[in-house]
């Protein structure tokens, strides 16, 4: 799918790709989802489906944080406070501690109320908001948005895949 570059272009990819993952989510047993099998964020670790799931919606959370904070005249750290954007690795670590007490099918819950929330934030704000003014940097707030969400999605999806295909041979 191509780099959305407008307000429906962006839901469309949101929506696509997450319920892509969310399909293949769907089938997957609370304790398969908390083996560490996968090749985790930061080099050299493995996470499990639960900490993917964690990540997802640590990531999700920071696009509504940020957006809370701009809305109201805040200053926003980026990506989050305490961390850098060359700590992706650590900030991952932080996701999946902030969502280790979850179960499997209250983190599905969760990122769907998440997905839904930024899909409703993405419809209060203009094509203009989103895509024809800087809001970070150089970034657009559509292309931040669409960078730790409808991406991610389908990064998830493409790990999920392969775990699955490594775990139940066909």
């Amino acid at each position: 799918m191509a780099v959305p570059t407008s307000k429906p272009e962006l839901i469309q990819a949101i929506v696509t790709n997450y319920d892509k993952l969310r399909k293949d989510l769907s089938d997957i047993t609370p304790e398969a989802a908390e083996k560490k099998e996968l090749e985790g964020h930061a080099a050299g670790t493995v996470m499990s489906i639960n900490n993917l799931v964690s990540y997802l919606l640590g990531w999700g959370e920071l696009v509504l944080k940020w957006n809370r904070k701009k809305d109201n005249n805040e200053a926003v750290d980026f990506p989050e406070t305490g961390y850098k954007w060359n700590e992706l690795g650590k900030l991952a670590q932080k996701f999946y501690a902030d969502y280790e007490k979850e179960d499997y099918n209250s983190l599905l819950v969760k990122l769907d109320k998440n997905v839904a929330s930024i899909l409703s934030l993405i419809e209060s704000k203009s094509n203009k908001a989103l895509y024809e003014v800087s809001w970070y940097e150089k970034w657009t707030l559509g292309r931040m948005i669409q960078f730790n969400t409808a991406s991610p999605y389908t990064n998830a999806r493409g790990r999920v895949r392969k775990w699955k295909k490594a775990n139940n041979p066909v």
